[in-house]
């Protein structure tokens, strides 16, 4: 089965706190909608500050709605030709996830 998970890559131009805090931001307006508890259980992004990524599991509608608002929070921010998405095959593993998982 096929998730739906967006990679968003901005240009080395836009600060990586600033694409950070956009997105925990729209994590917050989510945490409005849903509530605080199931943003919890059905949300899932990460940030590479490094790589200036980040990538949302769009593959709930707590999902979905984090990448809609992001997008728009994005292009006010940074601008419509500031940054990029594409659809990604899976999440990135991160350090504290169970390598067997």
């Amino acid at each position: 089965m096929n998730r739906e998970i967006h990679r968003y890559e901005f240009e080395a131009t836009a600060p990586a706190d600033e694409i950070e805090s956009t997105l925990l931001l729209a994590v917050m307006a989510v945490e409005g909608l849903h509530g605080t508890s199931r943003v919890r259980l059905d949300a899932k992004y990460c940030f590479d500050a490094e790589k200036h990524a980040c990538v949302i599991d769009a593959d709930t509608v707590v999902g979905q709605d984090i990448s809609r608002i992001f997008t728009g929070f994005a292009i006010r921010e940074f601008g419509e030709g500031a940054f990029s998405v594409s659809r990604a095959e899976r999440m990135p593993k991160t350090e504290t996830e169970d390598p067997n998982s």
